[in-house]
């Protein structure tokens, strides 16, 4: 951690507890990363929380995957319900709508509804 010095472990803590610095390890068991067209995603990952003059930083490490990003929004059931209900259209015409519009409910019964 610092590039020239030779400490053991409890003189590191000490020096990082002079400078205000904790450092955490989390039991993490998988971290993913969204971007806006990808996931990355690491199993079984080291992480670490850093705290240092009152901000926080996480840092990650081991293997990872990409992977593509579902662009598909999440549909439940209670979703295309409520859209039939609104509209009074089947089954299938809503989970277009929904589809459509991104998964935002309110556009899809706007939609449907014209």
């Amino acid at each position: 951690m610092f590039p020239g010095m030779n400490v053991n472990s409890s003189q590191m803590k000490q020096a990082m507890k002079k400078m205000g610095m904790s450092q955490e390890e989390l039991d993490a068991e998988k971290v993913i990363i969204v971007t806006a067209d990808k996931e990355i995603v690491f199993e079984r990952p080291s992480v670490s929380r850093v705290k240092l003059m009152g901000q926080e930083t996480f840092q990650v490490a081991g293997e990872y995957s990409e992977r593509a990003k579902d662009t598909l929004p999440e549909i439940t059931a209670a979703d295309i319900e409520t859209v039939m209900q609104q509209t009074g259209k089947d089954r299938e015409e809503a989970i277009s709508a929904i589809h459509e519009s991104n998964g935002d409910l309110a556009e899809a019964i706007m939609k449907l509804s014209e």
